[in-house]
């Protein structure tokens, strides 16, 4: 981590204040931790979900936020004429987060083609299974701090939906006149999906 120098025309008490706060800028973003690539949770692992209020019965002591913030959009109430669901081919983990961006975009798209209320947007799974990281440090003095394979269970980082080859991950409810749109926000949550998939319509 390299120290910040002092910028020109600085009086002393503001030079030292200005190295000051540089250099704990640069500390705190060394330290702060960024988001794995989701290759690293991709594949099917031993789920870990013992969650529950009676500390006996819970295994996992920390229960990472859900980033979904609803799982049915538009209109519930009513019913349409066509189902297009998005399904897996192949068995995976998908993240909260991933599942939360897809939501976000295709609701968007299904929002202003089609009005509030002219769609029903639904996610079929649900992240049970949570992930967990065993972080090595790196940098200066890193062999003294880490201690390798020894105590390497983890820490709970994130959730994750298990999927199986076939299951449906998001549906889409629309009418004739907005299919094409339907379709298109369909695309548009494969395009945040770690896995291949394929779009079924179906008849209702």
């Amino acid at each position: 981590m390299e120290l910040a120098t002092t910028p020109p025309g600085c009086t002393s008490k503001k030079k030292t204040k200005t190295v000051t706060f540089l250099n704990n800028l640069l500390f705190q973003k060394s330290l702060m931790a960024k988001l794995r690539k989701g290759v690293a949770y991709r594949k099917i692992e031993r789920p870990y979900t013992r969650k529950s209020k009676y500390r006996k019965k819970n295994l996992v002591r920390a229960t990472p936020h859900n980033l979904i913030v609803k799982y049915e959009m538009g209109d519930l109430k009513r019913k349409f004429e066509y189902r297009i669901d998005v399904n897996s081919k192949e068995a995976v983990q998908i993240r909260h987060n991933a599942l939360e961006a897809a939501r976000k975009s295709s609701n968007r798209v299904l929002e202003k083609k089609t009005g509030k209320t002219g769609f029903k947007l639904k996610i079929r799974v649900y992240p049970h299974h949570i992930l967990r990281e065993n972080p090595t440090a790196t940098g200066a003095g890193a062999d003294r701090m880490s201690t390798g394979m020894k105590k390497s269970f983890g820490k709970p980082i994130g959730l994750a939906a298990q999927v199986r080859p076939g299951q449906t991950i998001f549906e889409v409810h629309v009418d004739k006149p907005h299919l094409e749109t339907g379709k298109m926000a369909a695309k548009r949550i494969i395009s945040k999906m770690p896995c291949k998939c394929q779009i079924l319509v179906n008849k209702n």
